[in-house]
């Protein structure tokens, strides 16, 4: 185990220099020009010639992407174009945002999503297994920005039971922390709450038709013991991987979600820095994005040998 382990982190490195190309090459392909948003409309060629070459903007890709490399290997991820603030800096203000609405969102979608899942599976065919379907399909296939507006004119405009924007720090309460955040969850969960029922329903349906389950059963096993001890923990493995996959589903969706509830988290920090073509800070909250889906991805695989013994690395 500890091999494979040392095996994958060693692996992530390559990893994240591919994403790291990836990254710099699009921003450095995208149409715009952050020197010319800073001179303003008004300002010359001459002055927005300077301002590239006060930045950078004008050397060769190599050496701007061999100079941004070499600083991000020593922990420096750049400074802001506009801001001229450290990148760093900037994501430690905004991460707690992000992680508490992700946590929540997470937690909450495990919660709902795996009963009603092993709910659709035990009652298949019934009218159960239809609504808890109809459901996933719906939050599926419904936009994250769709939700955001529906619950905030129901649940805030209308019943004024939670505020329509804006985020609440831990250290102000925990209530107020809390209700800042159940509808932003409630609008990113969604997606993450039907995506995570369906898959276990299809792993339940396919676990409960195996023999040890019906043997289970006629030894006089009652059904929340062959569903939640037996069939659950067999049917885990997928379930686990989508919940690992679906983590990206997250990143995005916190974008959207951040936005229209006004929180000042990472989503929005990449919204405004994409808008002033601000690179370093784009290209740092991407690299903790992908480097934070790489160790969630290293986490699942090791979970799977808690609930399958067969699987040995």
């Amino acid at each position: 185990m500890l091999g494979y382990i040392v095996r994958r982190v060693l692996v992530t490195i390559p990893v994240m220099g591919v994403v790291a190309l990836f990254v710099f090459s699009l921003l450095y392909l995208a149409p715009g020009d952050p020197a010319a948003i800073i001179a303003g409309d008004q300002a010359s060629p001459e002055q927005i010639a300077l301002i590239r070459a006060s930045l950078g903007l004008d050397q060769p890709f190599l050496v701007r992407f061999g100079g941004w490399a070499w600083r991000i290997a020593h922990g420096d991820l750049g400074t802001s174009i506009f801001t001229n603030l450290p990148v760093a800096h900037m994501i430690a203000q905004r991460i707690e945002p992000t992680l508490s609405l992700m946590l929540l969102t997470l937690v909450v979608s495990l919660l709902i999503a795996v009963p009603l899942g092993v709910l659709a599976a035990a009652r298949q065919g019934t009218a159960v297994d239809r609504a808890v379907m109809l459901f996933a399909v719906l939050g599926f296939s419904t936009p994250v920005f769709v939700i955001g507006y529906l619950l905030a004119y129901v649940f805030a405009l209308r019943l004024d039971w939670f505020p329509v924007q804006g985020y609440m720090p831990l250290a102000g309460g925990f209530w107020p922390f809390l209700r800042a955040l159940i509808l932003p969850a409630a609008t990113l969960g969604g997606i993450y709450i039907a995506l995570i029922a369906r898959i276990t329903r299809a792993s339940m349906l396919e676990v409960l038709s195996q023999d040890y389950i019906r043997t289970a059963r006629a030894k006089g096993l009652g059904q929340r013991g062959v569903l939640f001890v037996h069939a659950l923990k067999n049917a885990a493995v997928p379930i686990v991987t989508v919940v690992g996959l679906g983590v990206a589903l997250l990143i995005g969706g916190a974008v959207v979600t951040e936005s229209v509830f006004a929180i000042p988290g990472l989503g929005r920090l990449t919204v405004d820095a994409i808008l002033r073509r601000d690179y370093p800070v784009i290209q740092g909250v991407v690299l903790l994005f992908s480097f934070a889906y790489v160790v969630i991805n290293l986490l699942v695989d090791l979970l799977y040998t808690l609930f399958d013994p067969r699987i040995r690395y």
